[in-house]
């Protein structure tokens, strides 16, 4: 019995099943500590196969040192989308590093080894907020899709040239986007602290500074509601730019 197998089929197969997995094990939802490993191939594996034939229609089979070449070209290309998207996603949980900040709970601060987030409560909760919702809302649907496109700006076996310019805007962009879904928060816990020291100021008898502490958490906890309310939406804008800073790799 003899099984003819299409070595060009097979090659642009596993480069692109090398650039998926490189993607998965560093942007959200995919690089959870909570999806397996197993998962994690299985599915870079079958994307692969399933983007194999559009984004390489003339691949022409290389011997071993070119193609060892190509698979490092295509993890570093997976790499440089996944931090793309991971630096844009910490948005959410940058957003819960400065409710715990001006909180008063980052006191409590601890890793987390399923989100790879290291911080108090605000903050893990909100990073495991954002992978649910990007789970429950297809949007992970939506930054697979701008991988699968990637392959038209760089094809199999191509080297992505850094685009430093998009990094500088997706940092900046998300320490500006994780300051205003807690910007209203923060503006309320600044008020306490301004009215705590006005009335320390009046009355320093009170020692009203005794009551930060358990004023602020109070406040937090109650009106972190209307953050967590205002989550979906900011997750739908940040995946949209993620997949914004995805096209302009080439």
């Amino acid at each position: 019995m003899e099984l003819d197998i299409d070595m060009a089929w097979l090659q642009a197969t596993l480069l692109a099943g090398v650039r998926m997995a490189a993607f998965m094990i560093i942007a959200p939802p995919f690089s959870h500590r909570a999806i397996p490993s197993q998962v994690r191939a299985i599915l870079a594996v079958s994307l692969g196969m399933a983007v194999s034939t559009g984004a390489a229609p003339d691949f022409v089979p290389v011997g071993t040192a070119t193609l060892l070449g190509y698979v490092v070209a295509e993890a570093v290309t997976g790499a440089m989308l996944g931090a793309l998207v991971m630096v844009v996603m910490s948005a959410i949980t940058a957003a819960g590093s400065h409710l715990d900040l001006f909180g008063g709970f980052s006191l409590a601060m601890a890793y987390d080894p399923q989100t790879n987030v290291q911080g108090s409560q605000l903050t893990r909760l909100f990073a495991l907020t954002a992978v649910v919702l990007m789970f429950t809302s297809d949007a992970y649907q939506l930054v697979v899709l701008g991988l699968a496109r990637s392959y038209a700006a760089v094809p199999v076996g191509g080297l992505a040239g850094v685009p430093v310019d998009s990094f500088v805007a997706a940092l900046t962009g998300s320490f500006l986007a994780g300051l205003q879904i807690a910007g209203p928060i923060i503006v309320v816990l600044f008020l306490a602290d301004a009215g705590l020291g006005l009335v320390n100021r009046v009355a320093p008898a009170l020692n009203a500074f005794a009551m930060g502490f358990p004023l602020k958490i109070f406040l937090t906890l109650t009106l972190v509601g209307t953050v967590v309310v205002a989550l979906p939406h900011a997750v739908s804008v940040l995946v949209e730019q993620a997949l914004g800073y995805m096209g302009e790799v080439g």
